[in-house]
């Protein structure tokens, strides 16, 4: 099935930086819990499973892309507002995707 460019300009995606990781224990996979501020949209929270390839450590700072407009959704105990972007590797672990530059927070992907 093909999409449209109007079906792409729908799907809203902002640069982000991290600025809090930790586990998710709760999570029913591996996960860490990150909270990821979008400059004026203020900070998003989003569960994502990128324990293989990621510490929480090295998280914070780090420029990410995520899906600002989706519905948020309730993971164990914690509500993800935004789907942070990656690239599934041949072994399932997902490698982030971020810019290759600072841009500031918000920036909207088109």
């Amino acid at each position: 099935m093909q999409a449209t460019y109007a079906d792409f300009e729908k799907i809203e995606m902002r640069v982000g930086r991290v600025v809090r990781a930790e586990p998710f224990p709760r999570a029913r996979k591996p996960a860490y819990r990150l909270w990821i501020d979008f400059g004026a949209m203020g900070v998003r929270k989003s569960s994502a499973q990128i324990t293989k390839l990621y510490k929480p450590e090295d998280l914070v700072g780090r420029q990410v892309v995520a899906v600002t407009n989706f519905p948020p959704r309730q993971v164990a105990n914690f509500m993800s507002e935004v789907l942070v972007l990656g690239v599934v590797l041949e072994d399932g672990e997902v490698a982030l995707i971020g810019p290759d530059r600072d841009v500031p927070p918000g920036s909207r992907i088109l």
